[in-house]
């Protein structure tokens, strides 16, 4: 086996790359709990968001019961809102990374500049293309499933969760969405994949082979229908407000942060908060791979799992051929 790193990329973090040992067998308790630690402890964009869906809900969400009715206020301080972060966390994110350079190269994944200019780009260049379709489609979408969900527990169609009733069942749930979307991004991801829905829907977010921040959630609209379609678990799954407003942000901000195209921030020469993903980098390069995260490996059970590794490339090639029917 050739465990070497691949070639080609500017950055390649340590090579196998390993999954998640929540769901390994036997147990590997001590494994466990670091996982979740490094994963959520200290500086993480886990705990940031949590941070942002409390401001959120305190200070810039209308009272629940003004959900009861559908009313063009509060839906659109709910759209300025996510408006606003999105443009804050992406825009924030290209500023740092690629207009000011702040880091240079240095944890950069893929070695080549974002694409100013293309004809197969909206608009006629990445940035503007990933621009148009996060914001103008992203946030609209993120926000009607929002109105949709608070107007549902204002009304009581969905399950409402509380502190006071349930405090460790509240905690939980902040644990339990990023499993759940790794759950469900790896079959929505799998599903986007086969030829008709490629071609005519997911094709618009792979013209990023390079991503920048704004890829993310730069997707074909009916992508993003089916891609924030996981807060719907909450018709049947009991959530707090709060809930909610984290369900969404996680998804939507996280798919700028680990599309930054670097793995993280630097601070003293050291990695302080972790953004992009190696992982899902390579999807982007080399699309029949990776199609899910490592909190669940259904790469690494369904044989779709590249590590980084040289004998890892091999095995996908020879796999893409069997699929090509060559």
């Amino acid at each position: 086996m050739d465990d070497t790193p691949l070639k080609g990329w500017n950055y390649v973090p340590d090579v196998p790359i390993k999954v998640s040992p929540l769901f390994s067998w036997p147990p590997r308790p001590r494994e466990m709990v670091s996982w979740v630690w490094n994963a959520w402890f200290l500086i993480s964009e886990k705990l940031i968001i949590v941070a942002i869906a409390f401001a959120s809900f305190y200070w810039f969400q209308p009272p629940l019961e003004e959900s009861r009715t559908l009313a063009f206020g509060w839906i659109a301080q709910m759209y300025l809102r996510n408006l606003l972060l999105m443009t804050i966390v992406a825009g924030g994110l290209h500023l740092y990374f690629y207009t000011f350079t702040k880091q240079g190269k240095k944890l950069r994944f893929d070695p080549r500049p974002l694409m100013k200019n293309g004809r197969q780009f909206t608009l006629g260049g990445q940035i503007r293309d990933n621009m148009f379709w996060t914001l103008a489609s992203g946030v609209t979408i993120w926000t009607a499933y929002e109105v949709l969900m608070f107007w549902a527990l204002a009304n009581g169609y969905a399950p409402m969760l509380t502190w006071a009733a349930h405090p460790v069942w509240f905690v939980v749930m902040f644990l339990a969405i990023p499993v759940w979307e790794s759950f469900y991004f790896y079959w929505i991801h799998r599903l986007l994949h086969v030829p008709f829905l490629y071609k005519h829907v997911h094709s618009l977010h792979h013209r990023n082979i390079n991503v920048g921040p704004w890829s993310g959630l730069s997707m074909h609209p009916v992508e993003h229908v089916i891609f924030l379609g996981s807060v719907l678990i909450h018709w049947v799954v009991a959530a707090h407000p709060v809930h909610i407003l984290f369900h969404l942000q996680y998804y939507a901000l996280t798919a700028a942060t680990t599309h930054t195209g670097f793995e993280g921030v630097l601070v003293k020469d050291k990695n302080r908060l972790a953004l992009g993903t190696f992982h899902h980098q390579m999807h982007h390069r080399y699309f029949e791979c990776n199609y899910g995260s490592l909190e669940i490996p259904w790469d690494k059970f369904f044989g779709s799992f590249h590590d980084g590794t040289n004998s890892a490339n091999e095995r996908m090639k020879e796999r893409r051929r069997r699929i090509m029917g060559n």
